[in-house]
């Protein structure tokens, strides 16, 4: 028995008028003071697990809301059309009907949605001062932050004209949105540009600007053992391949959160100059050099909460000459003996028959996806089955699913395409 009891007992004890003993009046008086009290703990309680468990789920449907209004931000990116706002009610409304928006703006530091919901929960001991409900809110955000996005995409001539102008277009719309004007969010961009090679600025991995062959050495044009007349066909024909194959390629832009800087070195692609075949390879390798703090690129985070993003767009096959193609001629060699494998004398990997620039295509995505890099694929165009099958490979996609996986068969889809990657990449809570 605490002192508070002892206490009551001995008041009791001490009024044998009022009870009839002092036994049994003081349990009647304790009851008189205990029952209240052990009433309104009860009632406490009962209203802190009512309240605790009201802001969970308020919390929780506010999470699904910003959530589910980052994923409108591509379409309506300073909420202004409605498609934000209606996103928000309606998963509001869903997890939590008797919740409402209380606001609704957008993010400060990086394109995002910001939510503030409350709702009205019944009490009981407050009910005993004339407060029925407490009100409750929560807020949330969602939207980008800690991205590191690469697009890898195709400068090969049949990409020239629309296909070309569209991928930029989409990508610089994607860019203004992961990094709006003014913002500081941890978010970095780069641009690889590739044919049958990639174009390195100078200072990268210790040669001169240039192309790269596969094995990382020089390339600028034709190799000089290939103008020897064994390699001409008909052996008096003249040697007709064409020069400037590497100035015509955009050079590979490291990862920089400078907005202007990256969308100049978008808009740069051009798809125009002599060609040099697809090796797909290529792209997928130096992507994932630009997206890894290692050298030759350092310029990545390597932090653990950084996503990593390769964004793939190609609208041919990994070709080398021996498959054909637009700028392919009927004798060797052509311009297609300038990419990153014959660079390197090597004249036996080529790309029929699911051969050996396919293989390297599938193994880069797979030393990518090692490096904890997600793969989105866009094929342009139109494609038979294995082509498909083999970027749908490459692709980061769920098990059982193709979400990483996109086709554009016009050149006037690939805006479109670009708009559903960025709902998945916008797709975060944020602090």
């Amino acid at each position: 028995m605490n002192r508070f009891s002892q206490w009551l007992r001995k008041q009791a004890c001490r009024c044998p008028k009022i009870l009839a003993g002092c036994t049994r009046g003081s349990a009647a008086v304790f009851a008189a003071v205990a029952i209240p009290v052990v009433i309104g703990l009860v009632g406490l309680g009962i209203d802190s697990a009512r309240l605790y468990q009201a802001h969970s789920r308020l919390q929780a449907a506010t999470d699904a809301a910003a959530l589910a209004g980052s994923l409108q931000l591509p379409y309506d990116p300073d909420l202004s059309k409605g498609l934000v706002s209606a996103a928000v009610g309606e998963f509001l409304t869903r997890n939590m009907p008797e919740a409402r928006v209380l606001d609704l703006i957008p993010g400060t530091e990086v394109r995002s949605v910001r939510v503030t919901a409350e709702v009205d929960v019944d009490v009981l001991l407050l009910s005993v001062v004339g407060a029925n409900t407490k009100t409750l809110t929560a807020t949330a955000a969602a939207g980008f932050n800690n991205l590191e996005v690469a697009f890898v995409v195709d400068n090969s001539g049949s990409m020239k004209g629309a296909p070309i102008t569209e991928t930029n277009l989409a990508a610089t719309e994607l860019v203004n949105l992961m990094m709006p004007e003014g913002s500081h969010a941890a978010i970095k961009a780069a641009v690889v540009p590739f044919r049958g090679k990639v174009h390195i600025p100078s200072g990268v991995d210790g040669l001169d600007a240039g192309c790269r062959n596969a094995d990382g050495t020089w390339n600028w044009d034709l190799n000089e053992e290939y103008y020897k007349p064994e390699y001409r066909y008909p052996s008096y024909y003249s040697l007709r391949v064409a020069t400037g194959t590497c100035s015509s390629i955009p050079r590979t832009h490291a990862l920089t959160d400078d907005r202007d800087e990256i969308i100049t070195a978008i808009n740069a692609q051009d798809a125009l100059g002599s060609a040099s075949g697809t090796v797909i390879s290529e792209g997928l390798k130096w992507g994932r050099h630009v997206l890894t703090p290692e050298a030759p690129f350092t310029e990545a985070s390597g932090e653990d909460d950084m996503r990593r993003i390769m964004i793939l767009l190609t609208d041919g096959d990994t070709e080398d000459g021996k498959c054909g193609g637009d700028y392919a001629i009927w004798y060797t060699p052509n311009a297609y003996w300038t990419n990153a494998y014959y660079g390197m004398l090597d004249m036996s990997s080529h790309c029929e028959n699911g051969g050996a620039l396919n293989a390297a295509m599938l193994e880069q995505a797979q030393q990518a996806k090692a490096d904890g890099i997600e793969i989105f694929c866009i094929r342009f165009g139109y494609s038979d089955t294995v082509d498909v099958e083999l970027m749908k490979a490459v692709a980061s996609s769920k098990p059982g699913t193709n979400d990483h996986y996109f086709d554009a068969p016009s050149a006037y889809d690939i805006g479109d395409v670009f708009k559903l990657i960025g709902r998945q990449l916008g797709w975060r809570l944020l602090n």
